[in-house]
C-alpha cells in the first residue's frame, strides 16, 4: 500500500553499523497513524478514504445509541471534503483534568481518547477499529471541529493532526451537537474522490440498523436540474426507517418473489444482550444472511450467526417433524435446507466485542450465541403457531431444498470427480500454463472461441492460462443448485480452478485449498453482449464463489475501445475522451486531420495476437479492475434486481440509469 511519502526518507537504513538508543524511534500516536495509515483504516485507497467518513459518523451514531441524537447530516463538499453534523450532546469542551487542555482537543489529537471507553457514557459503541476521529484528523490536511453545547459555540482547527489554535468560543447557540469538516490528505491517499453511491449504501444501512434515526447525504459536486434546465439543488437523499430491520429485510427482498406475506421480527434483550432479528422467505434458491455487531457488518459471521442458525434449524425441524410433513422423505434434512430462499438480518449490541478472523469481522464472544438462539426460537415458535398456512409453505420449501440438494450432490460429485486431482484431467478448451505456483498463475475466462484462440496465441505461456467460454453462461440467480452443476461452462470453471465445495465448517462453502490460480480475469468484448456475459459471470462468482472475490482473486480485463493511427504511428484509447485527445494531438503535430484513422474495436476477436498481448494481457501495459465487495447487502440487492425474476425493479433501474449507457447502434 502507498504510504506517506515524506516519511520514506526516515525509513532508509543508516550507513553505519552502530545500533544504540538513537536508532529507536518513539513515535507519538498521531505520527504513527501517518507513518502506518493502513494499520488504522485498512488501506490508503478508495476503501480507506471512505472509512474516514464512517469513523466520524460512528461518533454520531454512538450518541444516537445512547439516546441523545436523532439526526445526522453528511455532506460531500464541492472540493471533495466531508462535513458531518449531528444534534447530539456535543463533544465536551471544558479542560481535561489529566491533559490540561480542552477535552475537544484531547478527543481530536489523542489516539484512544474518547467517551466510548467510559461505560457510563456509552454502553455500546460502533467503529470497527475503534480509532475514532483523532485518526481522521491525523490523515486530513485540514480539519475543523465546531461544538454547540451549553448555549455556546466553540471551534478548533487542525492541520495534519496538529492544532492550529486553542479551542475558542465563537458565539452562542440554542441547539446542541458537533460538526466535523475535513479534507483528506493528498500526501496519504492514492485517490481523493468520494463515491456518492458507496456512502449512500452505508448511510442507508445505518438508518435500517438504527430505527428512528434520520441520516441525510448531500453531494455538493452534483447539481440537479429539472427538464427546463433550472437548478433545483444538490444531489441528496434522506434515509430513515420506522421499523428498523423489518424495513431492511423488505428492502433486500424487494426484487424477489415473496414466499410468505410478512417479515418475521423479534427485538429485545436476552441475558443482558440486546438482540434484533428480522427474516422472511422468498422463492429464490440462495441464502442471504447479514449479521451486525454494534452496526459493524460481520461478514465472516461469528457466534451470533451460529446462534441464529441453531435456533432456526432446531425450531423449524421440530415443527416439521411434529406435523408429520417429513414422514415420506427418504433422506435426512440438512441445516442448509432450512436456509434456502431465506433473507435475514441479525443485529446484536455487545459491550466488549471480541473480533476474530482474517479481516477482524468475525464475532468471537461465546456468551452471545445462546441469547440469539433463544430469541430466534421464541420468535419462530410463536409465528409458526399463529400462521399454520405460512408454516406449511416454509416446510414445503425446506423439503424441496432437500430434494434439490440430494440431486445437486450427485451433480457436484460428478464435477469434483473430474478435477485435476481426480485423474480425468482439465477441460479440453483450457490452455494451461507451465507455472505451478498458484500465486503466480493467471486464468483468463475469455468470451467466445474466436477471441479465446487469439488469446492463446498472444499470452505468456509460462503463467497465463486461457479458457474460452461459449456464449452466455447460465443465470444462476434463477437456477436450482443441481441445474448449476449440470451446466457445461460452469462445470469447466470449477474443474479448471481446481476448487471444490465443502469445508470442515460448512459443506456448501468453497474449498480453496487446491485453487490453481490467484488471478481469475474475466475478459469480454466491450459491447452490450460482453457486459451481459460479464454480469452473468460475476453473478455466479458472487453467489457460488464469493470466497474468490473476498480473497481478491477476481479481476476484469479492460481491452481498448479504439485504435487511433496516422501514418506509421498508432496509439490505443480506452474511452471517448482519450480518443478525442489523441486525435487533437495528431492534428497539432501535423497541422491537419487528414490521414487520421480511428478503428473501433467491437470485439476481442478483431485484435490480432500481438495487439491483444500489448493492450490486455501484458502486465506492463494492461489495466485490470479488481472486483471487491464493499457492501454485501447492497451487492445482493443489485444482483437480485438485475438478474432476478422481478421485472419492474429492473425496468426502473434502466430508466434511471439509461443516460449512463454506452450503446453501439
Amino acid at each position: 500500500m502507498a504510504e506517506d511519502q515524506q516519511h520514506e526518507e526516515s525509513k532508509k537504513p543508516k550507513t553505519n553499523n552502530q545500533y544504540d538508543a538513537s536508532n529507536i524511534q518513539a513515535l507519538e500516536g498521531m505520527e504513527h497513524v501517518r507513518m502506518r495509515p493502513s494499520m488504522y483504516i485498512g488501506d490508503v485507497g478508495v476503501r480507506g478514504l471512505h472509512h474516514l467518513v464512517y469513523e466520524v459518523v460512528d461518533n454520531s451514531i454512538d450518541e444516537a445509541l445512547a439516546g441523545h441524537c436523532d439526526t445526522i447530516e453528511v455532506t460531500i463538499t464541492s472540493g471533495n471534503g466531508i462535513r458531518v453534523v449531528d444534534n447530539g450532546r456535543g463533544i465536551p469542551v471544558d479542560i481535561h483534568e489529566k491533559e490540561g487542555v480542552s477535552a475537544l482537543q484531547v478527543v481530536m489529537t489523542k489516539i484512544g481518547a474518547g467517551g466510548k471507553f467510559d461505560k457510563d457514557s456509552y454502553k455500546v459503541s460502533g467503529g470497527l477499529h475503534g480509532v475514532g476521529v483523532s485518526c481522521v484528523n491525523a490523515l486530513s490536511s485540514h480539519l475543523r471541529a465546531e461544538v454547540h453545547r451549553n448555549g455556546k459555540v466553540h471551534e478548533q482547527e487542525y492541520s495534519r493532526g496538529k492544532e492550529s489554535f486553542a479551542v475558542r468560543e465563537i458565539g452562542t447557540s440554542n441547539r446542541t451537537g458537533t460538526t466535523v469538516e475535513f479534507q483528506p490528505d493528498e500526501q496519504i491517499f492514492e485517490t481523493l474522490v468520494y463515491t456518492y453511491d458507496t456512502l449512500a449504501d452505508r448511510m442507508r444501512e445505518l438508518a435500517f440498523l438504527n430505527q428512528g434515526l434520520t441520516i441525510s447525504l448531500t453531494d455538493e459536486r452534483e447539481v440537479i436540474t429539472n427538464d427546463e434546465g433550472v437548478e433545483e439543488g444538490f444531489l441528496s437523499e434522506t434515509f430513515y426507517s420506522d421499523e428498523g430491520l423489518k424495513d431492511f429485510v423488505s428492502y433486500l427482498d424487494g426484487n424477489r418473489e415473496p414466499l410468505i406475506s410478512e417479515v418475521i421480527h423479534v427485538s429485545g434483550e436476552r441475558n443482558g444482550v440486546p438482540v434484533e432479528v428480522a427474516m422472511t422467505y422468498n422463492t429464490s434458491f440462495s441464502e442471504n444472511l447479514f449479521s451486525y455487531v454494534n452496526n459493524i457488518n460481520t461478514h465472516e459471521g461469528g457466534t451470533h450467526l451460529t446462534g441464529f442458525r441453531r435456533g432456526l434449524t432446531l425450531t423449524l425441524k421440530k415443527y416439521a417433524e411434529t406435523s408429520g410433513m417429513l414422514d415420506k422423505l427418504k433422506f435426512d434434512i440438512s441445516a442448509d435446507d432450512f436456509r434456502e430462499g431465506l433473507t435475514a438480518v441479525v443485529s446484536v449490541k455487545v459491550a466488549e466485542p471480541q473480533f476474530q478472523g482474517q479481516t477482524k469481522t468475525k464475532l468471537g464472544n461465546a456468551e452471545v450465541s445462546a441469547p440469539v438462539s433463544q430469541a430466534v426460537s421464541d420468535m419462530l415458535e410463536a409465528y409458526l403457531e399463529e400462521h399454520p398456512g405460512e408454516a406449511k409453505t416454509i416446510v414445503n420449501k425446506v423439503i424441496l431444498a432437500a430434494q434439490a440438494r440430494h440431486a445437486a450432490r450427485k451433480a457436484r460429485e460428478m464435477v469434483q470427480r473430474k478435477t485435476v486431482m481426480g485423474g480425468s484431467g482439465l477441460p479440453g478448451k483450457l490452455a494451461d500454463c507451465a507455472e505451478k505456483d498458484p500465486a503466480l498463475c493467471e486464468l483468463f475466462l475469455v468470451e467466445g472461441d474466436s477471441a479465446g484462440g487469439t488469446a492463446k496465441q498472444g499470452r505468456d505461456r509460462n503463467n497465463q492460462a486461457i479458457m474460452p467460454l461459449r456464449g452466455k453462461i447460465l443465470n444462476v440467480e434463477k437456477a436450482m443448485h443441481h441445474k448449476i452443476f449440470e451446466n457445461e461452462e460452469i462445470k469447466n470453471i470449477y474443474t479448471a480452478l481446481g476448487v471444490s465445495l465443502g469445508t470442515e465448517e460448512d459443506e456448501r462453502a468453497l474449498n480453496l485449498t487446491k485453487l490453481r490460480y490467484h488471478k481469475v480475469v474475466i475478459m469480454c468484448d466491450a459491447d452490450v453482449d460482453g457486459s451481459h456475459i460479464e454480469t452473468l459471470i460475476l453473478t455466479f462468482f458472487f453467489r457460488h464463489m464469493k470466497e474468490l472475490i473476498e480473497n481478491g482473486y477476481v479481476y476484469i480485463a479492460t481491452p481498448p475501445l479504439y485504435l487511433v493511427k496516422k501514418g506509421s504511428r498508432q496509439v490505443y484509447a480506452w474511452n471517448d475522451d482519450e480518443r478525442d485527445r489523441l486525435i487533437e494531438q495528431f492534428k497539432s503535430t501535423s497541422g491537419s486531420d487528414s490521414g487520421i484513422g480511428v478503428q473501433r474495436y467491437k470485439g476481442l476477436g478483431e485484435m490480432n495476437a500481438e495487439q491483444l498481448w500489448d493492450t490486455t494481457l501484458n502486465p506492463e501495459n494492461r489495466t485490470l479492475r479488481q472486483v471487491t465487495i464493499e457492501n454485501a447487502a447492497a451487492c445482493d440487492h443489485v444482483f437480485s434486481m438485475l438478474m432476478g425474476d422481478e421485472v419492474p425493479p429492473r425496468r426502473a433501474f434502466i430508466e434511471e440509469n439509461a443516460k449512463y449507457a454506452n450503446i453501439d447502434i
